[in-house]
Protein backbone atom coordinates (compact mmCIF):
# COMPACT_ATOMS: atom_id res chain seq x y z
CA UNK A 1 0.00 0.00 0.00
CA UNK A 2 2.58 2.29 0.73
CA UNK A 3 4.31 1.91 -2.42
CA UNK A 4 1.43 2.65 -4.55
CA UNK A 5 1.39 5.56 -2.45
CA UNK A 6 4.43 6.59 -3.11
CA UNK A 7 3.72 5.93 -7.24
CA UNK A 8 0.84 8.03 -7.33
CA UNK A 9 2.20 10.90 -5.61
CA UNK A 10 2.22 13.72 -7.80
CA UNK A 11 5.89 14.54 -6.81
CA UNK A 12 6.58 17.36 -9.29
CA UNK A 13 4.77 19.80 -7.44
CA UNK A 14 7.30 19.14 -4.72
CA UNK A 15 10.00 19.78 -7.10
CA UNK A 16 8.44 22.83 -8.06
CA UNK A 17 7.85 24.70 -4.90
CA UNK A 18 12.04 23.54 -3.78
CA UNK A 19 13.18 25.29 -6.95
CA UNK A 20 11.40 28.08 -6.03
CA UNK A 21 12.15 28.23 -2.66
CA UNK A 22 16.01 27.61 -3.65
CA UNK A 23 15.54 30.69 -6.27
CA UNK A 24 13.95 32.87 -3.44
CA UNK A 25 16.85 31.90 -0.90
CA UNK A 26 19.33 32.67 -3.53
CA UNK A 27 17.69 36.17 -3.72
CA UNK A 28 17.54 36.22 0.40
CA UNK A 29 21.47 35.67 0.87
CA UNK A 30 22.28 38.94 -1.54
CA UNK A 31 19.66 41.44 -0.24
CA UNK A 32 20.55 40.61 2.84
CA UNK A 33 24.41 40.76 2.74
CA UNK A 34 24.32 44.47 4.78
CA UNK A 35 22.53 42.37 7.44
CA UNK A 36 24.46 39.86 7.49
CA UNK A 37 22.26 38.02 6.11
CA UNK A 38 19.95 37.70 8.90
CA UNK A 39 17.04 37.11 7.11
CA UNK A 40 18.35 34.65 5.18
CA UNK A 41 19.58 32.68 7.87
CA UNK A 42 15.50 32.87 9.75
CA UNK A 43 14.48 31.37 6.45
CA UNK A 44 16.53 28.52 6.42
CA UNK A 45 15.17 27.66 10.01
CA UNK A 46 11.57 28.38 9.07
CA UNK A 47 12.25 25.98 5.93
CA UNK A 48 13.91 23.35 8.45
CA UNK A 49 10.52 23.78 11.13
CA UNK A 50 8.64 23.02 7.36
CA UNK A 51 9.31 19.66 6.94
CA UNK A 52 7.89 18.12 9.85
CA UNK A 53 4.95 20.04 8.73
CA UNK A 54 5.03 18.69 5.48
CA UNK A 55 5.69 15.19 6.38
CA UNK A 56 1.99 14.95 8.17
CA UNK A 57 0.42 16.59 5.71
CA UNK A 58 1.16 14.35 3.17
CA UNK A 59 1.21 11.09 5.38
CA UNK A 60 -1.79 11.23 7.78
CA UNK A 61 -4.92 10.71 5.32
CA UNK A 62 -6.78 14.23 4.30
CA UNK A 63 -10.22 13.00 5.29
CA UNK A 64 -9.01 12.16 8.49
CA UNK A 65 -7.66 15.40 8.88
CA UNK A 66 -10.60 17.12 7.62
CA UNK A 67 -12.59 16.12 10.18
CA UNK A 68 -10.77 17.47 12.53
CA UNK A 69 -10.75 20.85 10.42
CA UNK A 70 -14.04 22.55 12.50
CA UNK A 71 -12.62 22.48 15.79
CA UNK A 72 -9.07 24.04 13.97
CA UNK A 73 -11.26 26.51 12.46
CA UNK A 74 -13.06 27.62 15.87
CA UNK A 75 -9.25 27.86 17.09
CA UNK A 76 -7.93 29.92 14.12
CA UNK A 77 -11.26 32.45 14.87
CA UNK A 78 -10.35 32.78 18.50
CA UNK A 79 -6.32 33.86 17.09
CA UNK A 80 -8.02 36.03 14.02
CA UNK A 81 -10.12 37.85 17.25
CA UNK A 82 -7.35 37.76 19.37
CA UNK A 83 -4.42 39.41 17.12
CA UNK A 84 -6.78 42.73 16.50
CA UNK A 85 -5.76 43.25 19.78
CA UNK A 86 -1.98 43.55 19.73
CA UNK A 87 0.41 46.15 19.14
CA UNK A 88 -0.05 47.25 15.32
CA UNK A 89 2.85 47.29 12.92
CA UNK A 90 2.70 49.47 9.57
CA UNK A 91 -1.08 50.41 10.86
CA UNK A 92 -1.64 46.87 10.75
CA UNK A 93 -2.62 44.13 13.66
CA UNK A 94 -1.45 41.14 12.03
CA UNK A 95 1.02 39.68 13.74
CA UNK A 96 1.62 37.93 17.04
CA UNK A 97 4.96 38.65 18.78
CA UNK A 98 7.11 35.56 20.48
CA UNK A 99 10.12 36.74 21.68
CA UNK A 100 12.02 39.22 20.77
CA UNK A 101 12.42 37.79 16.88
CA UNK A 102 9.35 35.83 16.45
CA UNK A 103 6.32 36.95 14.96
CA UNK A 104 3.31 34.69 13.41
CA UNK A 105 0.80 35.54 11.50
CA UNK A 106 -2.57 34.17 11.87
CA UNK A 107 -4.40 35.05 8.73
CA UNK A 108 -1.25 32.79 6.82
CA UNK A 109 -1.62 29.61 8.70
CA UNK A 110 -5.82 30.21 8.86
CA UNK A 111 -5.69 29.87 4.89
CA UNK A 112 -5.41 26.11 4.62
CA UNK A 113 -7.58 25.64 7.72
CA UNK A 114 -10.08 28.10 6.24
CA UNK A 115 -9.88 25.65 2.95
CA UNK A 116 -10.16 22.11 4.84
CA UNK A 117 -13.04 23.34 6.75
CA UNK A 118 -15.39 24.78 3.95
CA UNK A 119 -14.57 21.85 2.01
CA UNK A 120 -15.40 19.45 4.74
CA UNK A 121 -18.91 21.38 5.06
CA UNK A 122 -19.44 21.90 1.56
CA UNK A 123 -18.61 17.70 0.77
CA UNK A 124 -20.72 17.06 3.83
CA UNK A 125 -23.62 19.04 2.90
CA UNK A 126 -23.48 17.00 -1.00
CA UNK A 127 -23.91 13.97 0.62
CA UNK A 128 -27.40 13.39 -0.92
CA UNK A 129 -25.97 14.63 -4.18
CA UNK A 130 -23.95 17.54 -5.65
CA UNK A 131 -27.21 19.60 -6.22
CA UNK A 132 -27.87 20.07 -2.19
CA UNK A 133 -25.02 23.29 -2.72
CA UNK A 134 -27.86 25.32 -4.42
CA UNK A 135 -30.34 25.36 -1.58
CA UNK A 136 -30.67 28.63 -0.42
CA UNK A 137 -29.79 28.11 3.48
CA UNK A 138 -27.14 25.47 2.85
CA UNK A 139 -25.33 27.91 0.53
CA UNK A 140 -25.86 30.55 2.87
CA UNK A 141 -24.24 28.73 5.36
CA UNK A 142 -21.15 27.92 3.63
CA UNK A 143 -21.01 32.02 3.09
CA UNK A 144 -21.75 32.55 6.66
CA UNK A 145 -18.13 30.36 7.64
CA UNK A 146 -16.49 31.72 4.78
CA UNK A 147 -17.31 35.68 5.62
CA UNK A 148 -16.53 35.10 9.18
CA UNK A 149 -12.28 34.86 8.60
CA UNK A 150 -12.37 37.30 5.78
CA UNK A 151 -14.28 40.09 7.91
CA UNK A 152 -11.70 39.76 10.62
CA UNK A 153 -8.83 39.90 8.51
CA UNK A 154 -10.37 42.95 6.51
CA UNK A 155 -10.54 44.82 10.08
CA UNK A 156 -6.71 44.33 10.62
CA UNK A 157 -6.81 45.74 7.96
CA UNK A 158 -5.14 42.77 5.11
CA UNK A 159 -6.97 43.25 1.89
CA UNK A 160 -4.60 41.35 0.26
CA UNK A 161 -4.60 38.34 2.48
CA UNK A 162 -8.62 38.30 2.51
CA UNK A 163 -8.74 38.86 -1.51
CA UNK A 164 -6.69 35.21 -1.30
CA UNK A 165 -9.05 33.82 0.77
CA UNK A 166 -11.90 34.97 -1.46
CA UNK A 167 -10.47 33.71 -4.37
CA UNK A 168 -9.71 30.70 -2.79
CA UNK A 169 -13.33 30.42 -1.90
CA UNK A 170 -14.83 31.33 -5.11
CA UNK A 171 -12.53 28.24 -6.77
CA UNK A 172 -14.12 26.13 -4.27
CA UNK A 173 -18.02 27.30 -5.23
CA UNK A 174 -17.63 26.74 -8.48
CA UNK A 175 -15.65 23.49 -8.29
CA UNK A 176 -18.70 21.93 -6.21
CA UNK A 177 -21.34 22.52 -8.72
CA UNK A 178 -22.90 26.01 -7.75
CA UNK A 179 -25.57 26.78 -9.87
CA UNK A 180 -25.01 29.40 -12.92
CA UNK A 181 -27.92 31.68 -11.43
CA UNK A 182 -25.70 32.40 -8.56
CA UNK A 183 -22.41 32.95 -10.30
CA UNK A 184 -24.91 35.67 -12.12
CA UNK A 185 -26.05 37.10 -8.99
CA UNK A 186 -22.76 37.57 -7.50
CA UNK A 187 -21.40 39.21 -10.76
CA UNK A 188 -24.25 41.65 -10.22
CA UNK A 189 -23.80 42.12 -6.86
CA UNK A 190 -20.19 42.92 -7.48
CA UNK A 191 -21.06 45.68 -10.10
CA UNK A 192 -23.48 47.51 -7.55
CA UNK A 193 -20.68 46.85 -4.72
CA UNK A 194 -17.73 47.99 -6.16
CA UNK A 195 -18.64 51.67 -6.62
CA UNK A 196 -19.60 51.71 -2.87
CA UNK A 197 -16.80 50.03 -1.68
CA UNK A 198 -14.82 52.29 -3.39
CA UNK A 199 -16.21 55.50 -1.71
CA UNK A 200 -15.73 54.15 2.04
CA UNK A 201 -12.45 52.58 1.51
CA UNK A 202 -9.65 54.00 4.04
CA UNK A 203 -7.32 57.37 3.01
CA UNK A 204 -4.50 54.65 2.70
CA UNK A 205 -6.21 52.31 0.59
CA UNK A 206 -7.50 54.83 -2.00
CA UNK A 207 -3.98 56.24 -2.17
CA UNK A 208 -2.72 52.84 -3.12
CA UNK A 209 -5.40 53.14 -5.71
CA UNK A 210 -4.82 56.12 -7.20
CA UNK A 211 -0.62 55.70 -6.79
CA UNK A 212 -0.86 52.70 -9.03
CA UNK A 213 -2.97 54.16 -11.72
CA UNK A 214 -0.36 57.32 -11.45
CA UNK A 215 2.67 56.21 -9.48
CA UNK A 216 4.74 59.58 -10.93
CA UNK A 217 2.16 61.85 -8.78
CA UNK A 218 3.52 60.88 -5.46
CA UNK A 219 7.40 59.63 -6.62
CA UNK A 220 9.10 60.51 -3.33
CA UNK A 221 6.06 59.08 -1.19
CA UNK A 222 3.39 56.17 -2.01
CA UNK A 223 4.91 55.74 -5.64
CA UNK A 224 8.55 55.29 -4.50
CA UNK A 225 7.98 51.87 -4.08
CA UNK A 226 6.57 50.81 -7.37
CA UNK A 227 8.75 53.29 -9.64
CA UNK A 228 12.39 51.72 -7.57
CA UNK A 229 10.39 48.12 -7.95
CA UNK A 230 10.05 48.89 -12.14
CA UNK A 231 13.89 50.80 -12.08
CA UNK A 232 15.39 47.35 -10.77
CA UNK A 233 13.18 44.89 -12.79
CA UNK A 234 14.40 47.17 -16.23
CA UNK A 235 18.27 47.47 -15.10
CA UNK A 236 17.98 43.51 -14.71
CA UNK A 237 17.79 43.15 -19.13
CA UNK A 238 18.51 39.49 -19.97
CA UNK A 239 20.99 37.96 -17.35
CA UNK A 240 21.12 40.52 -14.37
CA UNK A 241 23.68 42.93 -12.65
CA UNK A 242 24.91 39.98 -10.86
CA UNK A 243 24.32 38.50 -6.90
CA UNK A 244 25.39 41.44 -4.55
CA UNK A 245 25.45 43.77 -7.51
CA UNK A 246 21.93 45.47 -8.08
CA UNK A 247 22.13 49.17 -7.52
CA UNK A 248 18.44 49.48 -6.04
CA UNK A 249 18.40 46.16 -4.19
CA UNK A 250 21.72 47.06 -2.60
CA UNK A 251 21.99 51.04 -2.08
CA UNK A 252 18.65 50.20 -0.14
CA UNK A 253 16.34 51.60 -2.50
CA UNK A 254 13.78 48.76 -2.73
CA UNK A 255 11.72 48.24 0.59
CA UNK A 256 11.03 45.64 2.01
CA UNK A 257 13.08 43.57 -0.75
CA UNK A 258 12.85 40.61 1.19
CA UNK A 259 8.93 40.13 1.48
CA UNK A 260 6.87 42.34 -1.06
CA UNK A 261 9.47 43.37 -3.61
CA UNK A 262 11.87 40.28 -3.66
CA UNK A 263 10.97 39.60 -7.05
CA UNK A 264 12.52 42.79 -8.38
CA UNK A 265 15.63 41.86 -6.51
CA UNK A 266 15.77 38.35 -8.47
CA UNK A 267 14.61 40.68 -11.99
CA UNK A 268 17.56 43.19 -11.05
CA UNK A 269 20.14 40.51 -9.73
CA UNK A 270 19.60 37.83 -12.01
CA UNK A 271 17.48 38.81 -14.86
CA UNK A 272 15.03 38.29 -17.15
CA UNK A 273 15.85 34.46 -17.92
CA UNK A 274 15.45 33.44 -14.09
CA UNK A 275 11.99 35.78 -14.03
CA UNK A 276 11.24 33.75 -16.71
CA UNK A 277 11.91 30.58 -15.11
CA UNK A 278 10.16 31.44 -11.93
CA UNK A 279 7.03 32.48 -14.17
CA UNK A 280 7.25 28.38 -15.57
CA UNK A 281 7.69 27.13 -12.16
CA UNK A 282 4.52 28.67 -10.87
CA UNK A 283 2.27 28.17 -14.30
CA UNK A 284 3.91 24.13 -13.33
CA UNK A 285 2.70 23.96 -10.04
CA UNK A 286 -0.78 25.78 -10.99
CA UNK A 287 -1.52 23.08 -13.51
CA UNK A 288 -0.56 20.20 -11.42
CA UNK A 289 -2.43 21.38 -8.75
CA UNK A 290 -5.98 21.41 -11.07
CA UNK A 291 -4.91 18.29 -12.49
CA UNK A 292 -4.61 16.52 -9.07
CA UNK A 293 -8.14 18.54 -7.84
CA UNK A 294 -9.26 16.70 -11.38
CA UNK A 295 -8.25 13.09 -10.63
CA UNK A 296 -8.86 13.19 -6.33
CA UNK A 297 -10.29 9.84 -5.57
CA UNK A 298 -13.42 12.13 -4.09
CA UNK A 299 -15.33 15.20 -4.24
CA UNK A 300 -13.44 16.27 -0.52
CA UNK A 301 -10.13 16.10 -2.43
CA UNK A 302 -11.15 17.87 -5.28
CA UNK A 303 -12.35 20.76 -3.11
CA UNK A 304 -9.49 21.03 -1.29
CA UNK A 305 -6.87 21.02 -3.88
CA UNK A 306 -7.85 23.79 -5.98
CA UNK A 307 -8.30 25.81 -3.08
CA UNK A 308 -4.82 25.60 -2.45
CA UNK A 309 -4.20 26.01 -6.42
CA UNK A 310 -6.45 29.51 -5.75
CA UNK A 311 -4.08 30.54 -3.17
CA UNK A 312 -1.07 29.99 -5.28
CA UNK A 313 -2.72 31.62 -8.21
CA UNK A 314 -4.17 34.72 -6.44
CA UNK A 315 -0.29 35.36 -4.66
CA UNK A 316 1.47 34.48 -7.84
CA UNK A 317 -0.38 36.67 -10.05
CA UNK A 318 -0.61 39.62 -7.44
CA UNK A 319 2.88 40.09 -6.25
CA UNK A 320 4.85 39.93 -9.61
CA UNK A 321 1.90 41.95 -11.28
CA UNK A 322 2.19 44.76 -8.37
CA UNK A 323 6.10 44.64 -8.80
CA UNK A 324 5.62 45.43 -12.22
CA UNK A 325 2.70 47.61 -11.53
CA UNK A 326 0.35 45.74 -13.40
CA UNK A 327 -1.63 45.81 -9.92
CA UNK A 328 -2.03 47.56 -6.69
CA UNK A 329 0.27 46.92 -3.95
CA UNK A 330 -1.25 44.94 -0.95
CA UNK A 331 1.88 43.27 0.79
CA UNK A 332 0.96 40.15 -0.10
CA UNK A 333 4.35 37.44 -0.35
CA UNK A 334 5.34 35.30 -3.49
CA UNK A 335 4.71 31.64 -2.45
CA UNK A 336 8.23 29.76 -1.39
CA UNK A 337 10.27 32.87 -2.77
CA UNK A 338 9.62 36.02 -0.49
CA UNK A 339 10.94 35.92 3.36
CA UNK A 340 8.44 34.83 5.73
CA UNK A 341 8.13 31.67 8.78
CA UNK A 342 4.16 31.69 8.62
CA UNK A 343 3.70 31.75 5.04
CA UNK A 344 6.21 29.08 4.57
CA UNK A 345 4.85 27.03 7.13
CA UNK A 346 1.23 27.28 5.18
CA UNK A 347 2.92 26.35 2.13
CA UNK A 348 4.71 23.60 2.66
CA UNK A 349 1.67 22.13 4.27
CA UNK A 350 -0.24 23.07 1.09
CA UNK A 351 2.11 21.17 -0.64
CA UNK A 352 2.10 18.16 1.98
CA UNK A 353 -1.56 17.87 0.90
CA UNK A 354 -1.11 17.94 -2.46
CA UNK A 355 1.15 15.29 -2.13
CA UNK A 356 -1.45 13.49 -0.28
CA UNK A 357 -4.70 13.94 -2.60
CA UNK A 358 -2.54 12.65 -5.18
CA UNK A 359 -0.86 9.68 -3.30
CA UNK A 360 -4.68 8.18 -2.33
CA UNK A 361 -6.41 8.58 -6.15
CA UNK A 362 -7.02 5.76 -7.81
CA UNK A 363 -6.57 6.16 -11.32
CA UNK A 364 -5.75 8.78 -13.45
CA UNK A 365 -7.53 11.30 -15.05
CA UNK A 366 -7.03 9.61 -18.09
CA UNK A 367 -8.22 6.35 -17.23
CA UNK A 368 -12.25 7.72 -16.19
Amino acid sequence: MKKKLLKNTEWTVLIVCLLLFAIGAVALFSATQSTEYGEFKKQIQWFVISIPFLILAYCIDYNLIARFSAAIYLVMIGLLIGVLFTEPINGATSWYHIGESISIQPSELAKVVVILFISFLINQMQIRGRKEINKIWKLAIVLIFMAIPIGLIVIQPDYGTAIAYILAMLFILFVSGIDKKYIILACIVVVVLVPIAYNHLPSHALKRIEVFLNPESDPRGDGYNIIQSKLAIGAGQLIGMGLFQGNQTQLGFLHPKTTDFIFSVIGEELGFIATAAILVLYVVLITKTIYIAKTAKDNLGSYIAIGIGGIFFFHMAENIGMTIGLLPITGVPLPFVSYGGSSLITNFICIGLLLNISARRQKSYLER
